[in-house]
């Protein structure tokens, strides 16, 4: 039998494929681009039919619509292990529940068999002549995923591009039980306009750039701003290794700065385990020889990343102590977002030579009531889950400046957290320093 034939025997419509999923079953939707849109919706209509059906997925760019069918989590519950502000609706409701998890080792609970994959849906590239499907924008830990799962469906989407991968980024039509076609379009996404304090950051982040640094960024305004500050620079011969690869990096090339010229590890070529942006960016990426997708495990890796001379590592964070400790997951006991790739690039760019990882956020933000609140507090209390420990906490950043915590002690560490806290806050940040006795008189008021 040719590869075609077998898939025309595998091909069924999405109401036939979804019959697969029975009451009590772990269903698997993968992740970020690879969300089976058309599945979702034709799973949805059994809403009633099967009950206690669990969905798993992560960093979702789209609503399910088996959530939003069934609020009463009669039939679906959403289980995610990444949250965007599209699952936030969902934990805010208590329609979804977030799993904690390192980005990196995500696929260990696969492979060790610590989590139940009964059905697992993905949306992947057209076949080729040898029966391959590539994962396109989405490697991370898909094989993982569909190596679990009992019963493998593949959501077959043209807009999805075929991306070269350095390993585990395809499946071939002998290892999928279903094969479903669908007519929606691949799922973009604009970037999120920088504001200008988001500039603000991006100019304290920009004079530790030099030319020859391996980047990876996180997603949101500041990245997007900083990326617009480095293409109109004369920064040249950056090189891409991250986890997540955005429109960000998409005009880094344009302008002619990612090259990966000068890249210790697979030299020349740019490397990314999940990607989302506009549709020029799928079109650039779609069958380039010079950028590769890998799994997860591989990219994420601090051992990998600390390979690397002059990595530099930038992320996003919501708040932080006075010792240092960086949440990026909670505010208080709201949960906003999760672990992701922060820790594993942290401790990564640790171990490079030359490296440095910048966490960064706003030293304040004002509430639905107009009140202003300081985004550094001086300890946690309130059931915000830390993120980054204190003891590999690198350079944090805000709107008032960036320091560099790595070594510090106690008494050095609040003061330099202080300086670039909101000047409303400093001089309670100060006296709350002197209570929790990290503060010395010789320090700077």
């Amino acid at each position: 039998m040719t590869p075609f034939e077998e898939y025309r025997q595998k091909l069924k419509t999405p109401d036939e494929a979804v019959r697969a999923v029975k009451s009590g079953d772990w269903v698997d939707y993968c992740s970020d681009t690879g969300f089976p849109v058309t599945l979702d919706r034709a799973l949805a209509k059994r809403k009633g039919e099967v009950t206690d059906v669990k969905i798993r997925t992560s960093i979702s760019i789209k609503g399910s619509q088996t959530v939003i069918a069934d609020p009463e989590k009669e039939s679906f519950t959403l289980n995610v292990w990444h949250c965007t502000a599209v699952d936030r609706k969902y934990t805010d409701l208590g329609i979804a529940y977030p799993s904690p998890s390192l980005f990196r080792d995500i696929p260990l609970y696969y492979k060790k068999g610590l989590v139940n994959v009964d059905v697992a849906m993905v949306t992947v590239a057209p076949m080729d002549a040898n029966g391959n499907f590539s994962f396109g924008l989405n490697n991370s830990f898909v094989l993982d995923v569909l190596e679990a799962a009992d019963t493998v469906i593949l959501e077959v989407n043209e807009g999805m591009p075929r991306i070269f991968g350095l390993e585990r980024d395809h499946i071939n039509i002998s290892d999928v039980d279903i094969v479903v076609e669908s007519e929606d379009d691949i799922i973009t996404v604009e970037s999120p306009a920088p504001q200008e304090i988001d500039e603000k950051i991006a100019d304290n982040i920009f004079p530790h750039l030099q030319d020859g640094i391996t980047l990876q960024l996180g997603i949101g305004g500041m990245p997007e701003a900083l990326g617009a500050l480095i293409a109109e620079s004369d920064l040249k011969d950056l090189g891409m290794h991250t986890e997540l690869m955005s429109n960000a990096f998409f005009e880094l090339y344009k302008a002619g700065k990612v090259t990966n010229k000068r890249k210790m590890l697979h030299n020349g070529k740019g490397l990314f385990t999940v990607a989302e942006g506009r549709k020029e960016l799928y079109e650039f990426l779609d069958c380039n020889v010079g950028i590769m997708s890998a799994p997860v495990a591989y990219v994420n890796d601090p051992h990998i990343i600390g390979q690397m001379d002059n990595f530099v590592s930038i992320n996003g964070c919501i708040s932080m102590d006075l010792y240092g400790q960086i949440s990026s997951e909670t505010v208080g006991l709201r949960h906003i977002s999760g672990t992701g790739g922060q820790l594993d690039f942290v401790s990564g760019a640790f171990k490079s030579n030359g490296g440095k990882s910048f966490l960064a956020m706003k030293s304040s933000r004002v509430g639905k009531d107009g009140v202003r609140h300081s985004n550094i507090l001086p300890h946690y209390s309130q059931g915000d889950v830390i993120t980054t420990p204190r003891a590999q906490t690198n350079y944090v950043v805000t709107e008032y400046g960036a320091v560099c915590l790595s070594g510090r002690n106690a008494w050095e560490r609040s003061e330099l957290i202080i300086s670039i806290a909101h000047p409303d806050f400093r001089e309670d940040l100060i006296k709350a320093a002197e209570a929790q006795r990290i503060w010395r008189k010789s320090n700077k008021r």
